[in-house]
């Protein structure tokens, strides 16, 4: 176990800020063009794919009851990473709409870069800083949210996906044998009507409309309206394009992962409109070294859900008796996840076996895969007792 007294070092914080290297690679792609623009997805995707092979894996837990004081240098980490984001993207935006060394196709690769980077980095920082209990922490995950125009993530994460990941009510657990494909355009759609209903219903148990001022979908539409406006004002008509692009891309990266973080798994339904509750059996687990530095321990993803208020240093790594364990890293399984043939391939073995590991009892799973009336859910409980 890592002690208090090692975390509070630099030098243990140190792997995490490998993200901050990502950023010259951008800036460099914009100056130089040519092949110069692979640089930054080749790098997230590829370049981590490799480390984590070299690296291998890391079991190893800090102490959980680690004070806050001693996480100065990873709460840093969150914060000092929305102003270098923002200088970044508004840097690119004063200066490649008018680039002449840079044809168009090159200025489209420049912001699919940047898109990499503020949706792989970016949002999941915004996923960290979110969950804090601190305001100005959750008023920077608004900030790198509003970036990419995903605003209502935010909502969507907090009051939803949390309260009902792996049930039907939660867009975001992807269902068994459901491609990525036909996944993506669908809670695209679901998961911003899941998440302003819950903000409506949350301001409707205080008896007050959701026109109501303290919907912070106002606040998300302001900053959205805001970030459009600079992009427009620093890049014209092509920056505001340009802007769309990366953010389009940012919103394809997060999409990936939540696609990727609970596919197939789902809460044993209990009767009566109840469902078990959240155990680190109900998300996918990857102990890769290498690209848990770049994404901050996201692929701890079993133990955020069992512990959400855990900072990311802290998250406990779970072994396969209590978890389900990746193959590979998200590098990899993002890339995998494009192709759903290779991916229900890898996944759907898997995902078979933990439902006899942990269900055995369980035959008929037809009423996990899509959002079934809860009279017939009881009956296929029923069935199964």
């Amino acid at each position: 176990m890592i002690p208090a007294d090692k975390l509070r070092s630099w030098k243990t914080a140190l792997p995490f800020w490998v993200s901050f290297l990502l950023l010259p690679l951008v800036a460099l792609a914009a100056w130089f063009g040519g092949w110069t623009i692979a640089l930054p997805p080749l790098a997230t995707w590829y370049l981590f794919a490799v480390l984590d092979g070299v690296f291998g894996l890391d079991r190893e837990n800090a102490d959980p009851m680690t004070k806050e004081a001693d996480l100065r240098w990873y709460t840093l980490l969150t914060m000092v990473w929305v102003p270098a984001q923002a200088v970044l993207l508004l840097g690119l935006l004063i200066y490649v709409p008018t680039a002449d060394h840079l044809s168009s196709t090159e200025k489209v690769g420049v912001f699919f870069g940047m898109g990499v980077l503020s949706g792989a980095v970016g949002i999941n920082y915004s996923h960290e800083l979110m969950h804090q209990r601190s305001r100005l922490e959750r008023w920077l995950a608004d900030v790198l949210l509003a970036m990419v125009l995903y605003s209502h993530f935010r909502s969507e994460h907090l009051l939803v996906h949390h309260r009902y990941v792996g049930t039907p009510r939660d867009p975001v657990t992807a269902r068994y044998n459901e491609g990525f494909h036909r996944y993506y355009p669908r809670v695209l759609y679901q998961c911003w009507r899941s998440a302003f209903r819950a903000e409506a219903e949350k301001l409707g148990r205080k008896s007050l409309p959701w026109t109501d001022l303290r919907n912070p979908f106002f606040r998300y539409w302001a900053l959205q309206a805001a970030m459009l406006f600079i992009a427009f004002l620093l890049g014209g008509w092509s920056g505001l394009a340009l802007f769309c692009v990366q953010a389009g891309v940012a919103i394809w990266q997060l999409e990936l992962v939540n696609y990727i973080e609970h596919y197939g798994l789902t809460r044993k339904y209990l009767g009566n409109g109840k469902f078990e509750p959240v155990l680190p059996r109900h998300s996918w687990n990857a102990a890769h070294k290498a690209s848990n530095w770049l994404l901050i321990n996201l692929q701890r993803h079993s133990d955020h859900h069992y512990k959400p208020d855990r900072r990311f240093p802290l998250l406990q790594n779970h072994t396969e008796s209590d978890a389900p364990q990746l193959p590979f890293g998200y590098p990899v399984m993002t890339v995998a996840a494009m192709v759903p043939p290779l991916w229900r391939r890898i996944m759907n073995p898997k995902v078979r076996d933990w439902r006899q590991m942990h269900y055995p009892e369980i035959t008929n799973w037809s009423a996990y895969n899509k959002a079934l009336p809860a009279s017939q859910r009881d009956a296929i409980a029923t069935a199964q007792n």
